[in-house]
């Protein structure tokens, strides 16, 4: 569980959330147990005291309950604290998921936020080393599984510990010999949870990277369906799909498998429980060591545990699948950019461009689409460049907005290093069209204004203008 101790600053950030999360998880346990106690004495009441009741047909329901008031009085009184404790647990229930959850979307949030500056901040070679598919997924898929873990992850893990600890309390204070019967399962499963993680984390993996697969597929499909389209390759593309589909499933299925046996092994080992409660309580009870009523106390003291230990299996999966996916997060998050602006300065820049045998070569093809290239451009002054596709124009263009940076040579802005100017300030003095136009899902209005912090529509009806394309 490394990947997630980076977690951390998130939890101490929203601690007070959780730490009242986590005294609703003690309030809401310690009543739905404190109430078991008040059940096996009514239990003991009725078995002991029925027989002896003086109850008649002919008298009305009130008057029997008044000539065995004593008996009735203890009946009522159990009854209200059993009702008075069902709602209290319900209520702080309630509490602990309204504080734990609502935590756990909040990290949430933060997380994406993190994520998507993250993205914005890297650099255009960056993102030629991965696919769009793959951004998205770590995004979505990903950051759910982690919200998984830190809401429904942590809080039922913690409401076992802290329900594990008040039953055996109350277990032990019972019959310390049944108690210690009952319990003896539970390191045996605790190793076997520890064992088949490791088998569920890995599996989880490889689902997760199946499942980016699928998401990088169908975005280039969508992005490419005119050409999909154009040459009739729907066929093609179906039939890729289905087999991307087919190999996410395999290792899906492969993953529920795993979890399933899981499950089965956990209910079976409650079940044992229950076995063993019937078989030394039914002894102890012969014998005369043990009451009704107390028998009953243990098998709804193991009962309790039955739900938070069949959700184990499932916890478990949710944190191993959160492990592997807090992996691919912290993998792309621990990319750093290479253009990084180091100049918060603010003044005034000329526009003088100048190369000095710049060279630069693609990462991810090895492909050197320029080689000790040189010129010069005054302030005010213009340059065409004209050459046949993959000369390397576009390559220039992105040199200089340093979209990247040169492997060779440098490329000087009125005199000075272009790394060791402010990136914000200049950029914003510098109008780009590039090859490929791209339209938001958004208004005209606003796809226009898109590099402006504050647009109006009179600087866009302008710009609009200035661009022939108002009317």
């Amino acid at each position: 569980m490394k990947a997630l101790k980076t977690l951390n600053p998130y939890f101490w950030k929203h601690r007070v959330l959780l730490f009242w999360g986590f005294l609703f998880i003690i309030l809401s346990n310690f009543f739905a147990i404190y109430k078991i106690q008040y059940i096996g004495q009514t239990i003991n009441i009725i078995d002991k005291n029925y027989g002896s009741l003086k109850l008649s047909e002919k008298l009305s329901l009130l008057e029997n309950v008044r000539n065995n008031w004593s008996y009735f009085r203890i009946i009522f009184i159990n009854s209200g604290i059993l009702i008075g404790c069902s709602l209290l647990s319900g209520f702080f229930t309630f509490m602990m998921r309204q504080t734990i959850i609502v935590a756990s979307r909040r990290i949430e949030y933060e997380l994406k936020n993190k994520i998507y500056t993250h993205y914005q901040e890297l650099s255009v070679t960056d993102y030629k080393k991965t696919t769009i598919g793959d951004l998205m997924n770590r995004l979505s898929e990903d950051v759910v599984a982690i919200r998984m873990y830190l809401g429904p992850g942590v809080m039922y893990v913690a409401n076992l510990i802290i329900l594990l600890i008040i039953t055996s309390v109350y277990m032990f204070m019972t019959d310390v010999q049944m108690t210690l019967w009952t319990l003896v399962p539970l390191p045996i499963l605790s190793f076997g949870i520890y064992k088949v993680s490791d088998i569920i984390n890995k599996k989880s993996k490889v689902m997760q990277k199946s499942q980016s697969g699928i998401s990088t597929f169908v975005q280039d499909s969508f992005s490419g369906i005119r050409v999909v389209k154009f040459f009739s390759k729907e066929k093609y593309i179906e039939k890729s799909y289905g087999i991307k589909v087919k190999d996410y499933q395999d290792k899906a299925l492969d993953l529920a498998k795993t979890e399933a046996y899981f499950f089965t092994i956990i209910l079976f080992v409650v079940g044992l429980l229950n076995v063993a409660i019937l078989y030394i309580g039914g002894q102890k009870y012969i014998a005369g060591e043990m009451s009704v009523g107390t028998i009953a106390d243990f098998f709804m003291y193991i009962n309790m545990l039955i739900f938070p230990f069949s959700m184990l299996g499932w916890v478990t999966s949710v944190n191993q699948r959160a492990e592997a996916s807090m992996q691919r997060v912290n993998e792309f998050m621990d990319v750093k950019s290479d253009i990084v602006n180091t100049n918060q300065e603010i003044y005034p820049i000329q526009g003088e461009i100048e190369f000095r045998n710049v060279s630069y070569t693609y990462p991810n093809t090895g492909i050197k689409a320029i080689d000790k290239l040189s010129f010069k451009v005054e302030a005010g002054k213009s340059l065409a460049i004209m050459g046949k596709t993959g000369s390397g124009k576009s390559t220039i263009a992105q040199l200089i907005c340093r979209l990247i940076d040169p492997d060779e040579g440098e490329i000087l802005i009125d005199g000075k290093n272009l790394k060791s100017h402010n990136l914000k300030l200049y950029r914003d003095q510098i109008g780009y069209t590039p090859q490929e136009s791209y339209l938001f899902s958004d208004t005209i209005e606003n796809n226009i204004g898109f590099a402006i912090d504050q647009p109006n529509l009179g600087l866009v009806v302008e710009m609009a203008k200035k661009a022939d394309v108002h009317k």
